[in-house]
């Protein structure tokens, strides 16, 4: 059935797109995208088009930044103890890697510890603290987590152990009562832009440090330390999350893809090498979908630590021999995921009518709870609504739930379904619970009320803007290279979308793994297409004429260059 979604044109703005084009030299479609992002004047896109580290806001307008900087200058004055408490996804194992890396470089008692995800679960624990108390830890500094962990950081100031919390989940009702909370989402933080990564806010916070330590005299007869050198990792954590690229985010995810592909780092080398790039130079999307798994997956089913110690290690041995075992967990995850898929799917063809429901709830004893977040987005890009999927072990249910555009998961936990939740946590698009197996069915059903009473009833499906209209004669290497210019994509900046009316199929055959490789034309060129996923249309699509949405892009071929359009669907003309 075409077309697959539901395609959205933008307004447009011809002044606008004109002075745009006229003022930066660009082609007039690249105008038309700047404005549907919301740059609607010359100034904002060069700042976009050509991102600075000037550009980024001072760190100091974060709440309680300045009372976690002197805190951490007070314990490496002191000789304290510092433990810096991670998370075991990507942006918790880069924020991890810089952070202790910043601060061993100046600091030699300063370690690290992320929990298991299946033994300990998200967040602090009383067990780890009580572990930092017996190896005399002074001062805790949470990274990606710590903001729901009130009742832990009471437990750690208990016992002595001051703590840093710099997290940028949504804040609950309860903050900790603590030396410092760093979080951009605070009620009282000035911090302009609000969507940073975990990531993010501990760059941020060695901005501050570093400032600090200089304007006390710290690094006299000591080397300046040069913050660039840990952008390609933060570079890794921003786009790992998933957050929006756009303002700060894009200027760190921007740069650091830069510095990554010409990186000296032993062992994101190491990991580009097992990860199979080749020459092809690491993208948004090569980081997103070979990177960064690879390093999701020692914590979703090996150990956290190997990924933190291959991006700390300095030796190329041991840097192959990381990157190896983090290339044989993510060949492990794809088949235990594989096999959570089916059986998901298998759930939803026997047991529930998909026009009848508003949310996915599934449940087992069997499934990996390190790799259930992964099956939940694909029933969510399958079925477009929120999946939740829960791992039951002992009678509790660890779950991992993924959105849509039209419903806050987090807020829908949290004004919905908190009443039967031991714990959530979250954002906007993903979030974690823990709950009683007794009360999934119950927890079930309150979703789906609170996705009922959020989008009214209507049966949500999937939709399709498109950024421009594009004839085939527009399309050439001058329009592709400005394309580049947008990224790197993502959340808030998706991949654009181009529209040609009345093109003609000449050819259609189905290649590789259910993919769609066509032959289409105009009036005025002929050029290759690929489909991914589409190739169950080939004889749909034979010998029509039909309007695309595409993105046109350089496709290098046994020597030969040229554009390429990658299909994102398609409809009778």
């Amino acid at each position: 059935m075409l077309p697959t979604t539901r395609w959205k044109f933008p307004d447009t703005q011809k002044k606008a797109e004109s002075l745009i084009t006229r003022e930066l030299g660009i082609s007039p479609i690249i105008s038309q995208i700047l404005l549907n992002r919301g740059i609607t004047n010359p100034d904002d896109a060069k700042r976009f088009l050509f991102p600075s580290l000037e550009h980024l806001h001072n760190p100091f307008l974060m709440k309680d930044m300045h009372e976690g900087v002197d805190r951490l200058i007070k314990a490496i004055f002191n000789k304290e103890k510092v433990m810096v408490y991670g998370d075991y996804d990507a942006d918790g194992i880069t924020s991890t890697a810089i952070l202790v890396k910043f601060l061993r470089e100046i600091h030699d008692r300063t370690d690290y510890y992320i929990p298991g995800r299946v033994e300990e679960g998200y967040g602090l624990s009383r067990e780890a603290i009580d572990r930092f108390r017996e190896k005399g830890v002074n001062l805790v500094v949470t990274v990606d987590c710590g903001i729901s962990d009130h009742e832990q950081i009471a437990y750690a100031t208990s016992l002595g152990i001051d703590v840093i919390v710099t997290d940028h989940h949504e804040i609950p009702s309860l903050l900790p009562d603590c030396s410092a909370v760093i979080n951009p989402h605070h009620p009282d933080c000035s911090f302009p832009f609000k969507f940073l990564a975990g990531v993010g806010v501990v760059f941020n916070l060695l901005i501050a440090l570093r400032g600090k330590l200089r304007d006390l005299g710290f690094w006299k007869g000591r080397e300046y330390p040069n913050l660039m050198k840990y952008l390609d990792l933060v570079a890794m954590g921003t786009i790992g999350d998933i957050v929006p690229l756009v303002d700060e985010n894009r200027i760190l995810a921007k740069i650091g893809l830069g510095i990554v592909n010409n990186t000296e780092r032993i062992g994101l080398k190491a990991l580009i090498a097992a990860s199979d790039i080749g020459h092809r130079g690491v993208s948004s999307e090569t980081a997103a979908f070979r990177l960064i798994p690879r390093i999701n997956a020692a914590g979703r089913i090996g150990s956290p630590e190997d990924a933190v110690e291959l991006l700390l290690t300095e030796d190329e041995s041991r840097a192959a021999l990381l990157a190896e075992r983090l290339d044989s967990y993510n060949r492990t995850r794809r088949e235990i995921e594989r096999a959570i898929l089916d059986e998901a799917l298998e759930k939803i063809d026997t047991t529930i009518d998909i026009n009848k429901v508003n949310a996915l709830v599934f449940s087992s004893h069997t499934w990996h709870p390190g790799v259930i977040g992964i099956v939940a987005s694909k029933l969510v890009d399958r079925y477009y609504m929120p999946a939740v999927l829960i791992s039951v072990k002992d009678g509790i249910g660890k779950g991992s739930g993924r959105s849509i555009v039209e419903f806050n998961l987090y807020e829908g936990l949290d004004s919905g379904c908190s009443s039967l939740l031991l714990s959530y946590g979250g954002h906007r698009f993903a979030a974690g619970i823990s709950i009683r197996e007794e009360d999934i069915e119950k927890f079930s059903a309150l979703l789906s009320a609170a996705v009922l009473k959020d989008t009214g009833g209507e049966r949500l499906v999937p939709h399709t803007t498109i950024d421009a209209l594009c004839g085939f004669n527009e399309l050439d290497y001058t329009l592709v290279s400005q394309l580049e210019m947008l990224a790197p994509f993502g959340s808030m900046n998706p991949e654009p979308l181009l529209c040609a009316r009345k093109v003609r199929v000449s050819s259609s055959v189905t290649v590789g793994n259910n993919h769609l490789k066509a032959r289409v034309h105009d009036d005025t060129l002929y050029c290759d297409a690929i489909w991914f996923d589409g190739g169950h249309l080939a004889d749909l699509l034979s010998e029509s004429t039909i309007d695309i949405v595409f993105t046109p892009q350089i496709n290098n071929w046994n020597g030969k260059s040229g554009i390429q359009l990658k299909l994102k669907d398609a409809a009778a003309s």
